[in-house]
């Protein structure tokens, strides 16, 4: 419909609700007077009219109305601060007086000028100038807004959420997609989805009945009823921007110079404020605390979690992005990806793909192509600590065990590779792929562990709606670690070659050509040297942590009486929910209560992961028992399918104290290969020729001895190795 022209304002501003979407007793204004009690805290009566003399004074500075009976007023109230502005419906102005608000070096006289202003309430002590369009919107205390061309919402605002309101058809819902552009795993966006969320509503798609209760759930979490009006909260600042509609603002959130936002909700609060800027454009979306979108970035139909950041020109669509994840100037569609995500250049593309966090794509990496596939239905899933390297290409369908590490290169086929922690790289003819299994334990330990404590340094969140597990080895990698040991001693030959030997299988590569394993067995004796380190440590640290073995008054006597009562019920397999660790049995029954209803809503779901997160130490604890009875079984012959023997075995004295010494000297080796591995940097010719001499070049980086990260791994190590002692059985 086009524009329509009426003879006359003095309806102007009202009927935001058709009488038909009211209940007996309800009025236009229902739902408005309870988030104006919500909001600023205040009732409808707290408000007075305008005087005589106050109209004839706000008509002197050039304002104008349908009708001065619907403007409301505090006690508190100077007309002298309000010029030149157009006010129409039921308009509730907050505390007025002179002063000034000021953020950072941006400073605003409170007041209302040069704004056109539509059946809102209005905190004390705002200013507002020179915005054409306001309408149908509640402003918390010390609000700034200047020079915004429109702010309105529709009364059947949804704020991002994936929810319809009374009256609509069902084809009018925003679904996200992704994983798969025929939009096979779409999922609903709500106020509070987290990547855990999106994780379980994509994956177990044939459970017909867990799809319906997660619909049902989203759906009853929000209030249907039409009437709900747009939202900026306190202390915000919008300035210099053109089109927000139907956009709920938490707190303190800053925006500058947007170009569009529609369908949102910002949240924010005084200690994560969000910041939008520059030339942005964001519709059908919820963006998390404290998150930072600049310059402009791109983005529909998505998510971010909190602390995250688009910048240069980003583009986001149909994705899900976790929290302390950041994405620049690159492309992202139809994308579940785990928190602490890093993707900072400008040709790099990911699409239709489930990352699992803690991972990182390169300049020009290329990850997902359709062209091999009659529709765009292609995949790709990579564990934890993904790293595709300069300029890969990566084709669905793939799949890649946690942190892989993909060399530059064109991969023409696509990729199986189950070995964790490899190293993924063509032949010099570009004819081959070879794989060195446990590359990054042997030849990058620098890398490994930064990256490790780098996650937790970078997690900046105030509230931790999840807890995401960031140690490279946990319950998720030893699993892999041990089918990849399975695989390597099934497919070595007699008196293989140390070095390398040739996979003729299509289980690593979809093609004809064989798959050359570089050095199998230093990987086999590497993988097993992480699990004992794994195993050890992290039941001694269970052990002294949590149930003061060794301190008077222990219900233990000592870590093995610990192991001896704890053999039941020992998780070996676990599934990331993005990105905290869950025993797969646990999510089984977490899936089944929400089934039956037993979990009617989404805190109770986000209560349960709470109460999991809390099992987990004891749950990790029960799989490195697992572990540890794995490389028991093995090192006596009983296979590698040991682990589910029904009959436990654990270690006596003897055992226990000779893995706890390979653990220790584990702690060794890894302290030694951080230093070597980062002296390479120092002692390479060509690290060196842009520098003068060694003096120069350290003045510029740092000396190598004064690496803090070097010195913090040593002092955890030291710190590591006393609490192993402590152990000792």
């Amino acid at each position: 419909m086009g524009v329509v022209f009426t003879r006359g304002i003095k309806n102007y501003g009202f009927n935001f609700v058709e009488s038909r979407f009211l209940s007996s007793g309800e009025d236009e204004y229902s739902r408005r007077n309870v988030q104006l009690k919500t909001i600023l805290n205040r009732s409808p009566e707290s408000y007075r009219r305008l005087t005589e003399a106050e109209i004839k004074e706000l008509k002197a500075n050039g304002n104008d109305s349908p009708s001065w009976d619907y403007i409301y007023v505090s006690d508190t109230f100077d007309p002298g601060l309000i010029q030149d502005s157009f006010f129409a419906g039921l308009v509730r102005i907050g505390a007025l007086e002179e002063g000034a608000l000021k953020y950072h070096d941006y400073t605003q006289r409170t007041g209302i000028r040069g704004s056109t202003i539509i059946s809102c309430d209005i905190g004390d002590y705002c200013s507002i100038s020179h915005c054409d369009y306001i309408s149908h919107y509640i402003m918390g205390n010390k609000v700034i807004l200047s020079c915004v061309n429109e702010i309105s919402a529709t009364n059947h605002s949804k704020f991002g959420e994936g929810v319809i309101k009374q009256g609509e058809e069902e084809s009018v819902r925003i679904w996200i997609e992704p994983r798969n552009e025929a939009g096979g795993r779409a999922v609903l966006p709500f106020y509070s989805l987290i990547c855990a969320d999106a994780y379980l509503w994509s994956t177990y798609r044939d459970d017909k009945k867990l799809m319906r209760a997660f619909k049902e759930i989203t759906q009853d979490s929000v209030d249907s009823r039409r009437g709900y009006y747009g939202v900026i909260g306190e202390g915000c600042v919008i300035k210099h921007s053109r089109t927000i509609k139907d956009v709920r603002i938490e707190e303190f959130t800053y925006i500058k110079g947007a170009n569009k936002l529609k369908n949102l909700t910002i949240k924010s609060c005084e200690d994560a404020p969000s910041q939008i800027g520059e030339g942005v454009e964001l519709v059908n979306g919820v963006i998390g605390r404290g998150c930072h979108v600049f310059y402009g970035c791109k983005a529909v139909r998505f998510v971010l979690g909190d602390n995250c950041k688009l910048n240069y020109g980003a583009r986001i669509i149909n994705s899900i992005l976790g929290d302390n994840s950041t994405i620049s100037c690159c492309e992202v569609l139809n994308n579940l990806v785990f928190p602490a995500h890093e993707q900072h250049h400008n040709n790099s593309f990911l699409i239709a793909a489930l990352v699992m966090g803690q991972s990182n794509l390169a300049a020009g990496a290329t990850v997902g192509s359709n062209h091999n596939s009659r529709g765009a239905d292609g995949e790709i899933i990579a564990g934890r600590g993904f790293w595709p390297g300069l300029s890969s290409a990566l084709k669905h369908n793939s799949r890649f065990a946690s942190f892989c590490l993909i060399a530059k290169g064109e991969y023409p086929s696509e990729l199986n590779i189950p070995f964790p922690f490899s190293l993924v790289t063509n032949s010099y003819d570009g004819c081959r792929r070879e794989v060195m299994p446990a590359y990054m334990w042997m030849y990058n330990m620098y890398a490994l562990l930064r990256n490790s404590q780098k996650y937790k340094d970078r997690d900046k969140r105030i509230k931790k709606e999840q807890v995401y597990e960031t140690d490279f080895l946990a319950p998720d990698t030893v699993k892999e670690i041990i089918h990849a040991i399975k695989l390597l001693e099934d497919w070595r030959l007699p008196n293989m070659d140390e070095e390398n030997f040739y996979a003729k299988t299509r289980i690593l590569e979809r093609s004809k050509q064989s798959v050359r394993i570089i050095k199998p067995t230093p990987s086999i004796a590497a993988y097993k040297q992480m699990l004992v380190f794994y195993a050890i440590k992290t039941l001694s640290c269970y052990a002294i942590q949590e149930w003061g073995i060794g301190a008077k008054g222990c219900v233990y006597e000592n870590l093995l009486d610990f192991a001896g009562k704890n053999q039941a019920g020992i998780p070996l397999d676990f599934e990331n929910l993005g990105g905290q660790l869950v025993p797969s049995f646990k999510v089984e029954a977490l899936l089944k209560d929400i089934r039956e209803k037993k979990l009617c809503s989404w805190e109770e779901i986000h209560g349960a992961y709470r109460e999991l997160h809390l099992q987990y130490p004891c749950d990790k604890a029960k799989n490195a028992l697992a572990v540890l009875r794995f490389l028991m079984n093995h090192k006596e012959g009983a296979g590698l399918d040991a682990e589910k023997n029904a009959a436990a075995v654990f270690p006596q004295r003897e055992v226990w104290n000779a893995f706890l010494d390979e653990a220790l000297a584990a702690c060794l080796y890894m302290e030694e290969q951080v230093y070597i591995t980062k002296r390479k940097d120092y002692v390479d010719e060509y690290r060196n020729i842009t520098y003068l001499n060694n003096e120069n070049r350290d003045a510029i980086l740092g000396g190598l001895e004064d690496n803090q990260f070097i010195a913090q791994t040593r002092e955890n190590t030291a710190q590591l190795r006393v609490t192993l002692e402590k152990a000792r059985a």
